[in-house]
Parts: C-alpha cells; structure tokens; sequence
C-alpha cells in the first residue's frame, strides 16, 4: 500500500494537505468527523455510508465529498478501495474561491442533496491524471509547491462538480447565473455562518438587503419551506451532531446554538425532531455513537 503524501500548515503544525490509498475499511471503520474538507474516491466496492442521519447506498466508481466536521460512516462489503484527497480551509477555501471552482453548494456545505457522485470513464481519466500529478508534486517538492498542487485541486473540483450538476440537476441552481437561484445560496451560506446568533428571517433579508416577503417567496418556490424552515433545520442537524457524537449537557448543546433557556430549546427541539434532545440521544445518540467505534 502507498505511504499516506501529507502537507502540513509550518504556521500551525495542523494538516493542510493529504493524498493516501486505502484497500480496506480500516480508514473509515468508525464515525468520522473532520476539521478539514474530504474527497472519497471509492474505486472499488459497495456498501452504505451514513451522513447528517440519512443513509445512502454506493457502488463502485462513486466520488463522496464531506464538508469539515461533517459526520460519516461506511458500511462497506468486500473488496474496498480507493483514494481520499483531504485539504484544510487554510490550504484552500472554497467560500473564497467560489466563482473559481463553483463547489460550495454543490459538493460541499449542501444538506439538501445526497454527498456523493458517479465518476463516469471520462472523469476517472482525468481523476487519474490529477492524482498522479498531485502525488508526484508532493513526493518531489519544488518551487511553488502550494500553487501547484491548488491548481490541480481546482481542476478535480470544478471536475466533480460540473459531474454532479449534470447528475443531480437540483444541485445545479447553486451555481446558476440566475438572479433567484444565487440569491438563495447565498441565503443558504449566511445561514451555514449565522444560525447559532441569527435566528428571524428578518436577519437574512437585511444582509441580503432584498425585501423579506421577496425572498420568503423566492424561497418558498424554490425550496418548498420558509425561511424559518431553513434555519431550524440546520439548528436541528448541529444539535443532532453535538447530542449523537458527544456527551455534553443538552444545557451547554443550547447555548452553543445561541438558546440561553434550555426548556425552550428542548421544546424547539421536539417540536422539529419530533422527539425530546435526551431521548434522541438514549436511542440514536452518543452511546451508539461509541458501540459504532
């Protein structure tokens, strides 16, 4: 097996950048959960995988992208392989450079489509291609080595996504020249970044600066939900996460999301879950989270 090519951050010492194969499951045998963005390349293989509480069945050929501090399990049958490409926000943002690779919305940060894509002949040459560029870059590195192995990080992402698009033509609005679609991924990106302090719709139209009823509509039509909607949503899968992956209190969970009433949070919690924060955790939460590892 090929020896893991790592970069790491000499400001910080944490990882930056990642290239490694893995033949078996022995990499993705336990709950994951990341500070740093990664591609699953799955080459080989079959099985199930499970992210932000949904299960998705895979095959062979498939490409999975998990945003930093995502959840994800793998339940895979025999023969498993593949490549992982994992990269830190610091090494490449992608928030940053979203009009260059258009990913944000698509691959990553994007909770209303399934994570992965089907790599067809046409990608897997290019994929290919990249990767041996990319270990060759790490195991030989030379002058502007970070602009290099960024370059060909562009390529595979904008790759993928333009893939996934075609794939799942939901995801493609995220990137549309269209005035409405790009208005509502921008709604959803203040959300991904406020929604533990901003909690009224009002919030989200003033930083849009759009009419609140306009983009109540807009998002009605597009998305079938209020605003609201969206926002307890994503408070519902960060409290989801804390209560499934950790044992703190349901207390410190709420204030961490911004609730200082822990009552009203467990009833906002219910009321969206459909069950109570401590029930959810005795029957889905951190003890199975620990018989899973």
């Amino acid at each position: 097996m090929e020896q893991p090519l790592t970069l790491i951050n000499s400001q910080n010492g944490n990882l930056a950048f990642k290239i490694f194969s893995f033949e078996n499951n022995c990499a993705f045998d336990h709950l994951q959960r990341h500070n740093y963005y990664s591609l699953i390349w799955i080459k080989q293989g079959s099985g199930m995988v499970r992210a932000d509480f949904a299960e998705y069945d895979f095959e062979a050929n498939s490409l999975f992208a998990f945003s930093p501090y995502q959840p994800f399990l793998f339940n895979v049958k025999e023969n498993f392989s593949g490549v992982i490409i994992q990269f830190h926000p610091d090494f490449y943002c992608i928030h940053m450079h979203q009009k260059e690779v258009a990913c944000n919305g698509v691959l990553f940060n994007n909770i209303y489509d399934p994570p992965m894509t089907v790599i067809n002949t046409e990608a897997e040459t290019i994929f290919n291609m990249l990767l041996l560029q990319m270990k060759n870059e790490m195991a030989n590195p030379a002058l502007a080595q970070y602009e290099s192995l960024v370059a060909y990080l562009k390529i595979f992402l904008i790759t993928a996504s333009r893939l996934k698009t075609e794939q799942q033509p939901k995801a493609a609005e995220a990137v549309s020249d269209l005035k409405e679609p790009f208005i509502l991924q921008t709604l959803k990106d203040s959300i991904e970044s406020n929604f533990r302090t901003k909690k009224s719709p009002a919030d989200y139209a003033d930083a849009l600066k759009m009419n609140a009823k306009a983009l109540a509509r807009i998002t009605k039509i597009h998305f079938n939900k209020t605003i609201s909607e969206l926002i307890a949503e994503r408070i519902i899968i960060e409290a989801k996460r804390e209560l499934y992956l950790t044992n703190k209190a349901v207390k410190e969970i709420a204030y961490e999301l911004g609730y200082h009433d822990e009552y009203y949070f467990s009833r906002f919690f219910k009321t969206n879950a459909d069950v109570s924060p401590q029930l959810y955790r005795e029957t889905v939460g951190f003890g199975k989270a620990e018989i899973m590892q």
